[in-house]
């Protein structure tokens, strides 16, 4: 069994937004063809899910928005919260996401969809730059930073890197929440941002 998912997928939304405008300019009316309606923010998000759904049982996507100038509140509902929710259960696939080139034009849209669904997300704010997007706790995001920094904490590592209770309650709360990738293999807990370097 493989220590981290394998082949982590980079999908450009700019690219995939393109592949579905003509489609969904021949379902809706030209109103609808903008990159900012909740049509197209579903269209997006389906296209995303079919390549989720063809990575395998266990899967790393890197979800780029450079190419995207503007995104309203419904497309950040669309594509990111709703893509976050639909894979947070326990069934398969296992699908992990980090969301790069989210710059300011995108940061205030997604942070609000993503807060009052409780959802947080791993995001690229500038390149190299990560941080929690939406919905966390302090511990939580004191839990990210140590984990940020180290890259991955092997399972023997945890009780020195986190001495307090909390602080271990707030990693298995990463991982339940998708914002960190434990090893089934190892129980090595590994930082999402490590894991799609090589995409960037």
């Amino acid at each position: 069994m493989t220590d981290v998912p394998r082949d982590p997928i980079a999908i450009d939304v700019g690219e995939v937004l393109g592949e579905v405008l003509s489609d969904v300019k021949r379902s809706v009316t030209s109103l609808y063809s903008s990159l900012v309606t909740r049509p197209t923010g579903r269209a997006v998000r389906s296209a995303i899910q079919l390549q989720v759904e063809g990575a395998g049982t266990v899967s790393l996507s890197l979800i780029d928005f450079s190419e995207v100038s503007i995104i309203d509140f419904s497309c950040a509902d669309e594509v990111v919260a709703k893509l976050l929710q639909e894979y947070l259960d326990d069934g398969p696939p296992d699908a992990y996401f980090v969301f790069s080139g989210v710059h300011e034009p995108h940061r205030d849209q997604i942070e609000t969809v993503l807060t009052r669904q409780a959802l947080a997300a791993v995001v690229e704010t500038h390149p190299g730059v990560f941080g929690l997007l939406g919905k966390h706790s302090a511990g939580e995001a004191r839990v990210w930073g140590v984990l940020e920094e180290h890259g991955a904490i092997d399972a023997e590592e945890v009780d020195a890197l986190l001495p307090g209770a909390e602080d271990r309650e707030a990693l298995g709360g990463l991982v339940r929440r998708r914002l960190a990738f434990r090893s089934p293999a190892s129980g090595r807990v590994h930082a999402l941002s490590r894991l799609v370097h090589h995409l960037l």
